[in-house]
């Protein structure tokens, strides 16, 4: 019964926040492309967890960081930028022969697909990893480790579709992964400063409450632009009409 709860408790935000993305494309992708998309994610959840045991062996031998400097090299160098850069690669798989790639939305629906995917898997290790104590991982995971993966998805989608539509600049380009990474990255550092001491760890969860509402206001400003934007690619008479 405790790993049916385990498994519920570690599937369900990511399943939530991803039929609400799923809930606000304007017109639906194919079912078989959205459950290929989740199961990148999850496909790539080993591969990059061991790269990231070597990427940490390597940095930090068989310890752990102790300074700000160290907490922050980890949450960049071995958790953010190999972490996005697979998801990355699994987006531009599903997209870069997609006939159905065809509105803005797109790119985010896909993204916070693989991410999600990611984000799920991963939080049934990390619930299987804390014991007796998998009910407070579940909810402190619940309300800012997977609603963060969903932010950094949605981010990469977001410039993705804005790459591939409007803009090839290679600003644009280099936006796709920047933004995801420096999100992913700042998240973990915060996270992470617990490991330097409970001062700095308490004063760095303060400030990442903060960076976790900032985030997801922006996330969700540009998420509701690429809904207009793909409303207005399904309705162009209307649109010029209205406007």
């Amino acid at each position: 019964m405790k790993i049916i709860l385990l498994l519920i408790a570690a599937v369900l935000p990511a399943a939530l926040l991803w039929f609400y993305i799923w809930k606000k494309d304007p017109q639906k992708e194919p079912t078989r492309l959205l459950v290929k998309a989740v199961w990148y994610g999850i496909g790539i959840v080993v591969p990059v967890g061991i790269l990231e045991t070597g990427l940490q062996y390597l940095l930090f031998g068989e310890g752990q960081p102790t300074s700000l400097f160290g907490t922050t090299l980890m949450a960049f160098g071995v958790a953010a930028l190999p972490e996005e850069l697979s998801k990355l690669f699994c987006l531009w798989l599903i997209l870069r022969r997609n006939p159905y790639f065809d509105e803005h939305f797109d790119g985010v629906v896909y993204a916070v697909s693989i991410g999600l995917g990611f984000a799920a898997m991963e939080n049934i290790g990390y619930l299987i990893e804390g014991g007796d104590q998998w009910v407070t991982t579940a909810v402190v995971r619940a309300l800012l480790a997977v609603p963060g993966h969903y932010a950094y998805a949605v981010l990469m989608g977001y410039y993705y579709s804005i790459y591939h539509f409007v803009d090839r600049s290679p600003r644009t380009k280099i936006s796709i992964l920047l933004f995801p990474v420096v999100a992913h990255g700042v998240y973990d550092s915060l996270a992470m400063s617990g490991m330097v001491n409970d001062t700095v760890g308490g004063f760095a969860f303060l400030i990442l409450i903060y960076f976790c509402v900032k985030l997801h206001k922006f996330v969700y400003h540009k998420m509701t632009e690429q809904v207009q934007r793909s409303k207005e690619e399904m309705n162009p008479i209307n649109f010029t009409i209205n406007k």
